[in-house]
């Protein structure tokens, strides 16, 4: 099994920008990719961004142009930056490996005041 950590949350003006990062432990060798997704208060999570292990990127259409998913420095991390942040951003973001046996993690809140 591949468990993930997210760190680099946090309160953020709108405007601002915020990079998460995940690191995953485990079966790492097997994940074919690695996603972020979102929990907005009172809405389902969503998927924002996949990075294959290929380097293959796919975004969902609010992600274009502001967020950017990336390999970390270690094999095994996948960061997001965001940039000009909204107050519709906040939310707690998760990251999830593909390919393997997983479980959510505890995520990463993230709050943009207006």
């Amino acid at each position: 099994q591949v468990q993930v950590l997210e760190s680099g949350g946090g309160l953020v003006q709108a405007g601002g920008s915020l990079k998460l990062s995940c690191t995953a432990s485990g079966l790492i060798s097997q994940i074919t990719a690695m996603s972020w997704y979102r929990e907005a208060p009172g809405k389902k999570r969503e998927l924002i961004a996949t990075i294959t292990s290929t380097g293959i990127k796919h975004y969902e259409d609010f992600a274009k142009g502001r967020f950017t998913i990336s390999s970390g420095s270690g094999k095994n991390t996948v960061d997001l930056q965001m940039n000009n942040l909204k107050p519709e951003d906040t939310a707690v973001y998760y990251c999830r490996p593909d390919g393997v046996e997983t479980s959510w993690g505890q995520g990463t809140q993230v709050t943009v005041s207006s």
